[in-house]
């Protein structure tokens, strides 16, 4: 029939390939034959390895809530480092990627720490920590954001998606202290009002001072009014 024509069985296939070798080629059939099989692997295998290399940096790592990696832009970076100004104290960035940002602050004398799910990025940051001459100040740890206390730090700088900011806004209200600085590049936090904003466009940055949010400030300022008698 024509379907056993086009897709004869395994059987069929293996003799007629036995069948269609000239008996006569002997071992120069042979080589030409290992040649082939040796520059088909090698093609294969160059592609898996640069599959394997390419992808972890245009793919999303596996995780809850999907969170490309996209490089912050130089404005972005001058943005951060302008709602530092006159900040101290330890700064962790959150899906640090490629590590810029923690340079940057490295740079302006932070202690500066990322947590990056993407082992290659992780790598690849420290590389240009050392690279830059601010590895002794950077710190840089593979891991699930998620899965991270940042209750000892006091500068979060966040680079996230609308789909995680509300559960990431929950998380750090109740983790971090009321002295600690959240600064949000390209999307706000959904409920918090900004204490600072600079920037426009993608490269808009919001800061949000949790004292303000939670009324530190004023807690020891109260005073229970008297009552009239």
């Amino acid at each position: 029939s024509e379907r056993n024509t086009l897709c004869p069985s395994p059987g069929a296939m293996s003799q007629a390939v036995v069948n269609e070798v000239p008996q006569e080629e002997g071992e120069g059939g042979s080589r030409r034959s290992s040649w082939g099989l040796l520059v088909t692997a090698g093609v294969g295998g160059t592609l898996v390895a640069l599959y394997a290399v390419a992808t972890p940096f245009v793919t999303p790592a596996l995780r809850k809530v999907c969170l490309p990696f996209v490089p912050a832009t130089a404005a972005q970076i001058q943005n951060v480092l302008k709602m530092l100004e006159n900040r101290s104290g330890s700064l962790v960035d959150v899906g640090s990627g490629d590590g810029r940002i923690v340079i940057a602050a490295a740079k302006k004398g932070f202690q500066a720490v990322g947590y990056e799910l993407n082992p290659w990025l992780v790598w690849y940051s420290r590389y240009r920590a050392w690279r830059d001459g601010v590895h002794q100040n950077t710190k840089f740890y593979i891991s699930d954001l998620w899965k991270v206390s940042f209750s000892h730090y006091t500068n979060v700088v966040v680079f996230g998606v609308p789909q995680m900011m509300p559960q990431l806004e929950k998380k750090l209200e109740e983790e971090l202290e009321c002295n600690a600085r959240i600064i949000a590049c390209r999307f706000p936090f959904p409920c918090w009002i900004p204490d600072h904003t600079t920037g426009e466009g993608i490269d808009t940055v919001w800061a949000y001072d949790l004292k303000r949010s939670r009324g530190c400030e004023t807690k020891s300022l109260e005073i229970t009014p008297e009552t009239e008698s």
